[in-house]
């Protein structure tokens, strides 16, 4: 845990540009002020300690397994795994009190070291995929989210391990932002036995018999007019869990604007993207589409650390 923890209480958000929209941070203060607001792993309705503490993961999931076990080790959860198949990368780290499941979100950049962009094309393959294909269950889900989840879930031993870990003291939290939440939410369904679940600026995973059939504790996060929440179409598609809306001044509610039906939510995202054009003051960061700042994952995290009470 870091030695020196003060922090303000209420964070200034930070101005997103080309070059910070997207993961991974390598210069971000993961976890700062965790040793003045430690996890609360018996918290048995939404915390929003903890769901800072599970944005910080979500967004440090990003990061490469050495910067990720480091940061996570210093917030105190000693032991760290990473698992990762072609399109799919998530961590479990833990202590003796609680243990996190983390995913990965799609990413948009290429990794260090790498001269291509197969991870950029392995994701977008993924999150195209929205075929619903049969969830054991019950009801049906999106086939890409499935089939990256299937990449680690037996095949890499990732179900083997948490139940190595699960011993009835320390308490389960699955997490993840972007595709990360959606593969949190299908890991949740199978696995069954968690705490909670919180998910940052998730899509939709399932269909109306998924969510009938989803008994897990799930808190969905969406900031404002964040547009991976409003896909796949809902038409086919349904949330789970229960809202929790950033607005346009930062703070959380328990339920968000009136739904748009599908041709409206499509015309909002080209209406924000022209907007957005109209508004060019200083050079091409002002070309970034309102829309598109509010699924910035470091957006997420300051936004719920303001709302600590």
């Amino acid at each position: 845990m870091e030695k020196t923890d003060l922090r303000d209480p209420r964070e200034i958000l930070p101005e997103i540009t080309w070059d910070n929209i997207a993961p991974p941070y390598p210069k971000y203060r993961y976890f700062h002020g965790a040793a003045a607001y430690p996890f609360r792993p018996r918290a048995s309705t939404c915390d929003m300690v903890n769901a800072w503490w599970l944005m910080e993961a979500s967004t440090l999931a990003y990061a490469e397994k050495d910067f990720a076990r480091k940061k996570f080790q210093q917030a105190g959860l000693s032991e760290v795994e990473f698992f990762s198949g072609p399109s799919t990368q998530g961590y479990v780290a833990h202590n003796d009190d609680f243990l996190i499941l983390v995913f990965r979100g799609t990413e948009i950049r290429p990794r260090p070291g790498q001269s291509g962009f197969d991870n950029i094309l392995a994701d977008l393959v993924t999150d195209a995929d929205f075929r619903l294909v049969d969830c054991r269950q019950g009801g049906k889900v999106h086939r890409g989210f499935n089939e990256a989840l299937d990449e680690v879930w037996e095949k890499a031993g990732l179900l083997d391990y948490l139940r190595s870990k699960d011993n009835g003291h320390r308490t389960i939290w699955f997490t993840g932002h972007s595709l990360g939440a959606a593969l949190a939410t299908l890991a949740a369904s199978r696995y069954g036995n968690l705490r909670g679940l919180y998910t940052y600026g998730s899509p939709r995973v399932g269909d109306r018999d998924f969510k009938s059939k989803f008994l897990i504790k799930t808190y969905r996060f969406k900031n404002h007019r964040d547009p991976v929440t409003r896909v796949p179409p809902p038409i086919f598609y349904d949330h789970v869990g229960e809202l929790k809306y950033i607005d346009s001044q930062g703070l959380i509610h328990d339920q968000g604007p009136p739904e748009k039906n599908v041709v409206n939510e499509v015309g909002a995202e080209v209406w924000s993207a022209l907007e957005s054009l109209k508004q060019v003051r200083a050079g091409v960061d002002a070309l970034i589409p309102e829309a598109l700042v509010d699924h910035v994952p470091t957006l997420y995290a300051t936004h719920i650390w303001n709302n600590i009470p």
